[in-house]
């Protein structure tokens, strides 16, 4: 088949992502099966596996009403937005995916697809595919620490009750760590202990903290950058918890500040990828890191 996958992102995105990752994984795995991908996306998009990209402005793709005909080539079989169209190109069959919540009171646009049975239930469908990614872009380590890390708003749309709910049916401890109520980022660090299904409160970082990275190696937890409540309020600080009394220890700092960056441990170093600076600009760059419990 010709498939035409459309975003209204430039592709693909470095430090974060959600739709965008599975949009790119979409096209992976199409071209992967056989089947030719042209791409609709915002000017500088480079995803070698589409046999296609069109660069479309932004400021189409952000518009519902946009028609997409002048853009898709001839022979396409079929047209996949991942932003909401008001209608389609007429003479292609399209369907579109809603990778978010629909306002109730506001029709839903035509094709739409959910994202699970509950989502789709919510919205008073049955019509849904899971979202996929490529399980090569991530880490498999045989050896795993003794707990599990959560970062993330806390806010039952981020799924921090599944966290706690895993943690209860395997037994293993969960940290929590920062995170927001409601648009406040906070400095409390918790602890649950599955074993007695209780949460406790086990120490307090240094200053407001969301938008950090996590990371465990040795018998520490490592809090990376972040920012306050406000954008602009970056810090390049690596913070050390231990998991078992929750002192906090400063454990040095990165180059510039950052926060909604990404890290994983890779041997004896925390490797940190990504992420947005106080003035907004995203970064690129990758950084291999030793913390050093008590370096300030």
């Amino acid at each position: 088949m010709h498939v035409v996958v459309a975003s209204h992102h430039r592709l693909p995105v470095e430090g974060y992502g959600g739709p965008q990752r599975v949009v790119v994984a979409l096209v992976r795995g199409l071209a992967a099966l056989g089947h030719r991908v042209t791409l609709l996306a915002q000017p500088g998009t480079k995803v070698p596996e589409a046999a296609k990209t069109v660069e479309v402005a932004p400021r189409l793709l952000k518009d519902s009403g946009v028609d997409l005909k002048k853009f898709i080539p001839e022979g396409a079989d079929i047209l996949h937005a991942h932003f909401s169209l008001k209608q389609g190109p007429k003479g292609v069959p399209f369907v579109q995916t809603l990778h978010g919540n629909w306002k109730p009171d506001i029709p839903l646009p035509p094709n739409t697809i959910f994202l699970s049975r509950d989502h789709a239930k919510r919205h008073g469908s049955t019509i849904f595919v899971h979202n996929g990614l490529d399980p090569a872009e991530y880490i498999f380590r045989g050896r795993k620490e003794q707990w599990d890390l959560f970062l993330g708003k806390l806010h039952s749309d981020r799924g921090y009750h599944w966290a706690v709910d895993a943690a209860k049916r395997t037994g293993r401890r969960l940290i929590i760590a920062g995170g927001t109520r409601g648009d406040v980022a906070t400095r409390e660090v918790y602890s649950f202990d599955p074993a007695h299904d209780q949460v406790h409160q086990i120490g307090m970082l240094p200053r407001e903290l969301t938008h950090a990275a996590g990371a465990a190696l040795g018998n520490w937890m490592y809090v990376i950058g972040g920012r306050g409540t406000d954008q602009g309020t970056q810090t390049s600080a690596i913070l050390a918890v231990d998991p078992v009394s929750g002192r906090v220890e400063p454990a040095g700092r990165l180059p510039v500040g950052l926060s909604d960056l990404g890290a994983a441990t890779i041997g004896g170093a925390v490797v940190v990828a990504g992420g947005r600076q106080s003035d907004g600009v995203l970064s690129n760059r990758l950084y291999a890191l030793r913390p050093q419990v008590g370096a300030r």
